[in-house]
């Protein structure tokens, strides 16, 4: 896999990670493991970057229920096969937001629950970094997001501290396209579960991922460029 997707894909990683120290000596990274295609080709990427990395690293995957009755049983044996211990963590999250609490605004709310579920259960495992699998596009919809609706310039950090809890988020995968975890997930057959938030595909984010695919019909190096914006700002320092 290193060898095949070179470029696209660990050329990228290992920029960012020199970029932003995202990996280190003795970590214990969580890795948010939720089923969908970005976080298995992450925990995938990660067991291998173990490999051949100069430093070492341990990993622990930890997946939410979100209280929808999944089934988590391609992500255990996923997870067995690549020898990675795995957390099932249940939760009411689904229905708190959807029945509960019929937010007008789901997304904000369940995302905020998810966050702080997961730095949790990582703190009480003695993880020091929590492993995200967002992704370049993932990055650019955001920023879009931000200038469109907040009136302003902002996206997240491929590295962000979170002193309240002494924890650090890394994003691994922030350089990479996600056409290519695409490819890596059909190529590899990673175990994808189906998302069963009733929002799926009904976003903003959604408007924006289509907004970005509409720009590339115009330009093939829109992504690469609007990344190289991205490394060159302040929002992303290094």
């Amino acid at each position: 896999m290193k060898r095949i997707y070179r470029k696209e894909l660990w050329q990228r990683i290992g920029t960012a990670n020199e970029d932003f120290r995202l990996v280190e000596e003795g970590d214990h990274i969580a890795l948010g493991l939720s089923g969908g295609k970005d976080s298995t080709t992450l925990l995938y990427v990660m067991t291998e970057w173990q490999k051949f990395s100069p430093v070492e690293f341990k990993i622990t995957a930890i997946t939410l229920d979100m209280g929808w009755e999944a089934d988590f049983t391609p992500l255990i044996r996923y997870c067995e096969e690549l020898k990675v211990p795995c957390h099932i963590e249940p939760t009411k999250i689904g229905p708190i937001v959807f029945e509960t609490r019929r937010e007008a605004n789901p997304c904000s709310l369940c995302a905020k629950l998810r966050r702080g579920t997961l730095h949790n259960l990582a703190k009480s495992m003695g993880c020091n970094k929590v492993a995200l699998g967002h992704h370049l596009d993932d990055a650019l919809e955001t920023l879009l997001m931000a200038m469109s609706f907040e009136s302003r310039i902002k996206t997240f950090k491929p590295r962000t501290y979170l002193d309240r809890k002494d924890i650090t988020l890394i994003r691994p995968m922030i350089y990479v396209e996600e056409n290519t975890l695409n490819k890596i997930v059909k190529r590899f057959k990673l175990p994808v579960i189906p998302n069963p938030c009733p929002a799926n595909g009904h976003t903003r984010r959604q408007d924006m991922k289509d907004v970005i695919g509409f720009w590339g019909k115009f330009n093939p190096r829109l992504r690469e460029n609007l990344l190289g914006a991205l490394r060159n700002s302040s929002l992303w320092p290094r």
